[in-house]
């Protein structure tokens, strides 16, 4: 990701970095001056006293042996499937208990799943979450919302999954679990596929190749018995997992497949990560491939954690039914192989977009990295099933995990409803999810605005207060200090309020009042706004007749670079320059379209209804060298 350049001295000298001059060089001694372009390499033999150009050291290796031959004999996973149609393994009551028994919801079918087996793509919603995190939900969670996804930035920067995918790859491998720096034809005694998502028919034909390598490892545990039996769940499958390895088994499939009204179905996250690193304790993680079956994975974030858990391949089964369903119900049109094709490109991109944040660019390395970290989950726990992941504000265990997998187990089967919760997590509903803002609250709020209501401000302030919990800040108190001060020794209104800063967020995803609000509101009291990285309407960069300054102090930076004019630079106090797209899931900053009107357009010298993205990474940020050149 960074440049190198060289030369090459008369008497055989090479000198090669990240800058040309770093090494003081008299240029009649200089033989030759190049530098790499990407993927491309230089090699010094120090036998032979030789440089090797990249084109000409490729060629040398690449002779060294027969591989295309060797290539030749890889078995191509996908090639064989092309004419077999998908299948479904549950219909009817049957799916809906385990359904519910997963905690899927209505809205989970019908925002999360049917655009991605419709469209082959993740749908595009706003990004406020404005829900408990899982730990302090009163709703099932399922394990997946309790870990965030880590990202880089500047040293270690991430990719460009859209613009840089040619150097990314989902290709995952089975067989040859022999040391892979031999060079010789075992090498390609191994099975590919495209992407590590296998739907029910691969799952089959991947089962029936492997034959006797092949080991299932139930991953439920009875109900009801007592408060440990999750704990001894885990403690059986750690030990079969071991056994079959040392037995011989290459391919090992965790499966909560067998749940039912007496078994409950583990968390195929904390089952696979159980599995995982008992066997890298053990010294035999590298002798199997971990495939997962599991019954509540339905979008990337849970395919991401299950992979950066320790899983080699994932078979959503649930997830498919679930398309096959709405397919027969009429709600989906075409094939389910089409559909589960749609599906499978969704989710791909999704983990190469999740990927990319941590600047890793083959599935392979991002697998068992556990690129995460616990949000509610306890540090004891974590540290038994997820070693080296981080948990700071720790949260529940195993006995807490296992109460809530008994609640959702009961409902879906011994429940007798055969429909689903409605969710309520993307959109506040009445029996759903708690949200921080809700209509009666909202309501409130526009109506002290509209009629300038002090007392219904109140009443609004009254409400607020008695939520229950949704933000993590909402658990603290004020520390009481001990003795008053005296008023003469404490800062002034006017100072304190020099330091309140509103975080920046541009006016595309705010909108033109708002955002304007906010600028005048923070200068009025001396305070500072942010513009966020969509630019500013220049109109704003003279006060108004009033004496209003609707124009923010803080003027971002970002990597999509709209808006940022030389104008707008020199309009501000402070500049803000955001070095990654950390807070957005996925692709960076996103613009829907349809929020790109006429004006943002001509703010952010774009084209009216086109989607606008700020990548993850500054494509001229990849060392702190380059940030201090940006600065």
């Amino acid at each position: 990701l960074r440049p190198m350049r060289y030369v090459v001295t008369g008497d055989g000298m090479l000198i090669a970095g990240s800058e040309a001059g770093m090494v003081p060089v008299d240029e009649s001694t200089i033989r030759e001056k190049g530098a790499l372009g990407p993927g491309q390499m230089i090699a010094v033999d120090m036998v032979e006293g030789k440089l090797f150009h990249d084109t000409e050291m490729k060629d040398k290796l690449a002779a060294a042996q027969p591989y295309g031959e060797w290539v030749g004999k890889i078995v191509d996973l996908n090639s064989l499937l092309r004419d077999i149609p998908e299948t479904q393994t549950f219909t009817g009551g049957e799916l809906r208990k385990r359904q519910i028994a997963a905690g899927f919801t209505i809205e989970e079918l019908e925002q999360i799943l049917a655009p991605m087996a419709e469209d082959g793509k993740e749908m595009v919603a706003s990004m406020g979450d404005d829900t408990p995190p899982a730990v302090l939900s009163s709703v099932y969670r399922p394990l997946s919302h309790y870990f965030r996804q880590n990202f880089s930035q500047v040293t270690n920067p991430p990719i460009d999954s859209l613009r840089e995918g040619r150097v990314m790859s989902l290709k995952t491998r089975f067989g040859n679990l022999r040391n892979v720096l031999d060079e010789n034809n075992s090498q390609t005694e191994i099975l590919v596929l495209e992407s590590p998502f296998i739907a029910n028919r691969e799952f089959d034909v991947m089962v029936q190749r492997f034959g006797d390598q092949v080991a299932f490892i139930d991953c439920t545990f009875p109900v009801g018995e007592g408060l440990d039996d999750l704990r001894q769940g885990l403690e059986r499958i750690r030990g079969e997992a071991e056994d079959a390895v040392r037995s011989g088994a290459g391919q090992l499939v965790l499966s909560d497949e067998h749940q039912g009204p007496d078994k409950v179905g583990m968390p195929m996250i904390l089952a696979t990560s159980a599995v995982h690193s008992w066997l890298t304790r053990k010294g035999l993680r590298t002798f199997c491939s971990i495939n997962v079956r599991s019954a509540e994975c339905i979008d990337p974030h849970y395919f991401a954690v299950l992979i950066g858990s320790g899983a080699t391949t994932v078979n959503p089964y649930i997830a498919q039914d679930s398309i096959a369903d709405r397919i027969d119900r009429g709600l989906l049109d075409g094939s389910l192989t089409d559909a589960m094709r749609r599906y499978r490109d969704a989710i791909d991109a999704g983990l190469l977009k999740i990927m990319s944040k941590m600047g890793i660019s083959v599935i392979s390395s991002y697998r068992g990295g556990l690129n995460f970290e616990a949000v509610g989950l306890s540090r004891a726990m974590v540290a038994e099933y997820f070693p080296g992941m981080q948990s700071r504000i720790s949260g529940i265990g195993l006995t807490g995990v296992e109460q809530k997998l008994e609640e959702v187990h009961k409902r879906g089967w011994l429940g007798g409803a055969d429909v689903l919760p409605i969710g309520g997590f993307y959109k506040a509903r009445r029996s759903g999810e708690k949200h921080a803002w809700e209509a009666q609250t909202m309501h409130m709020l526009q109506s002290a605005c509209d009629r300038a209501s002090y007392d219904v401000w109140k009443q609004y302030s009254a409400a607020m207060r008695a939520n229950p919990p949704i933000h993590l800040r909402d658990l603290l108190d004020i520390k009481t200090l001990g003795k008053p001060v005296p008023i003469e020794e404490v800062e002034s209104i006017t100072s304190i309020r020099k330091r309140f800063v509103t975080p920046g967020m541009s006016l595309g995803a705010l909108s033109p009042e708002a955002h304007k609000t906010l600028n005048v509101a923070m200068n009025r009291i001396g305070a500072k706004s942010d513009s966020g990285e969509g630019g500013e309407d220049p109109a704003h960069f003279v006060p108004e007749p009033n004496g209003d300054n609707p124009s923010a102090k803080i003027k971002q930076v970002a990597s999509g670079r709209f808006g940022v004019t030389a104008e707008y630079l020199n309009a501000c106090e402070e500049l803000e320059i955001k070095v990654a797209q950390g807070a957005k899931p996925g692709e960076g900053g996103q613009l829907p379209g349809m929020k790109v009107t006429a004006l943002i357009a001509r703010l952010r010298h774009s084209t009216p209804g086109v989607t606008l993205i700020s990548p993850p990474p500054h494509h001229d940020i990849y060392s702190i060298e380059d940030l201090a050149q940006l600065i």
